[in-house]
């Protein structure tokens, strides 16, 4: 049996639908589908429109509008949902969204940004390192863990366009990969660098700037990760850039069970 899983950071869900986002799921692009950044209130976003699709719609948006929030959409119906990862502050805004088949667990995780200045980039750090020890602890019970999310950090110098000029930009900070590298430590496999070791692999271009998308000028800071236990079930990975309803794309890993 194969399960393909895919994450999307699609910059608002309702801008996303008015790009032709809901005829793309027509297609039927993968079994479970994790969102990052809904921007939008669970009542204004028609769950029945993905419903009809044959998708099972979770969401779980920050409490402010127009801002943040992750959902998971899925063609296989989970045997539990869990909202949050009991951080207040991170729960607030919608960061974490947990959806259990069987034995395999699977998050969509929409990790802080540090681009706003010093204080969001000491409260990403603070929620990188509780994001660790939450599924340091979690992979404990829930052993067959898939995290799907925004990132927001390149971990090396292959994954991103201009490293030198980007040194000291926040999503590519020394302490940032660093921890990455912490992670990946902690059990935690990339499952698009299984399969692809290749340069030029991206998923998110600066959109105030249409051309770097047209040259491939971008960063690799969107994952699919998973437990080791999982890494003989990859059969493929992809990034889909031609996929255009956000600034980022998606990923998708097809898992054989």
């Amino acid at each position: 049996m194969d399960i393909r899983i895919l994450t999307y950071n699609v910059n608002g869900i309702r801008a996303a639908v008015r790009k032709g986002f809901l005829d793309w799921l027509k297609t039927d692009p993968a079994d479970i589908i994790c969102l990052q950044e809904l921007k939008a209130q669970e009542k204004d976003i028609d769950k029945k429109v993905f419903e009809k699709l044959g998708y099972q719609t979770y969401l779980f948006p920050a409490q402010k509008k127009g801002y943040s929030g992750v959902g998971i959409l899925s063609r296989i119906k989970p045997d539990d949902v869990e909202y949050g990862q009991h951080n207040q502050l991170s729960d607030n805004e919608g960061r974490v969204l947990r959806a259990d088949f069987k034995e395999l667990s699977v998050i969509s995780a929409y990790f802080p940004s540090g681009t706003m200045g010093e204080v969001r980039q000491n409260f990403k750090y603070n929620w990188l390192d509780d994001f660790l020890h939450y599924v340091t602890q979690l992979k404990k019970k829930k052993t067959k863990l898939v995290i799907c999310g925004d990132y927001n950090i390149a971990h090396k110098e292959i994954d991103i366009h201009n490293p030198k000029g980007n040194k000291k930009s926040s999503g590519f900070l020394p302490e940032e990969r660093a921890w990455m590298d912490t992670f990946f430590k902690h059990g935690f496999l990339d499952g698009f660098r299984l399969i692809n070791q290749e340069p030029n692999q991206y998923t998110w271009w600066y959109q105030l700037r249409p051309s770097l998308r047209l040259e491939n000028k971008g960063w690799r800071i969107d994952y699919i990760s998973l437990t080791k236990n999982l890494r003989s079930n990859v059969e493929d990975a992809k990034i889909l850039p031609q996929i255009k309803h956000s600034d980022h794309c998606p990923v998708v890993l097809t898992f054989k069970f």
